[in-house]
């Protein structure tokens, strides 16, 4: 099945602002197998194939290779709005809260597709969403696994189209992101 988001980042798209893209995957049994995003404000290109690896702009890309939480760059995906976003937002704002402490950045750009992208380029260390919507996520989660990604659901098993969450990060940082995650889960809940 292929997967077409028009306009990722909508909200940023509607101010001017350039951190927007499309983003095209083609799904089979639940998992991205081909990966387009395209960020024309940025001029930027990234495809990946599944075996293939991942490219931007024709070069080959690879994740970033930091294993210190606190060298670390890191992007949330939004906070939650509409109805229970108080509830939703705990989370987020715990795990921010977790990660201001021990990260050296923390970014939120608005789009999965930049965050996705960005993460597969090494220009960020990883990516912490706590949504997944198959239309934003399709094709940068196969990117990123192609660059070297590992990319996880919230507790740490391995992402689907179907996850609740979308985690990636190199593999020498996920350990201590799941654990971060945890943290922040249940100081959220108490």
């Amino acid at each position: 099945m292929w997967i077409l988001d028009p306009v990722d980042g909508t909200a940023n798209f509607l101010r001017g602002i350039p951190l927007c893209g499309i983003s095209l995957g083609l799904v089979d049994r639940d998992m991205p197998t081909l990966g387009v995003i395209d960020l024309p404000f940025l001029g930027s290109r990234y495809s990946a194939a599944q075996g293939h690896g991942a490219q931007a702009e024709g070069r080959e890309i690879r994740v970033s290779q930091t294993g210190d939480l606190h060298a670390a760059a890191v992007s949330i995906g939004d906070y939650a709005v509409g109805g229970d976003a108080e509830r939703k937002n705990r989370l987020r704002l715990a795990l921010t809260h977790e990660l201001a402490a021990r990260v050296q950045r923390v970014r939120m750009f608005g789009s999965a597709a930049v965050d996705l992208a960005w993460v597969a380029e090494g220009k960020t260390d990883a990516l912490i969403m706590f949504s997944n919507k198959p239309w934003d996520t399709a094709a940068g989660v196969l990117i990123a696994r192609e660059a070297g990604a590992t990319v996880v659901d919230q507790d740490g098993s391995p992402h689907t189209m179907s996850s609740g969450a979308t985690i990636a990060a190199g593999p020498k940082l996920l350990a201590g992101l799941v654990e971060l995650i945890t943290k922040a889960d249940k100081n959220a809940q108490t």
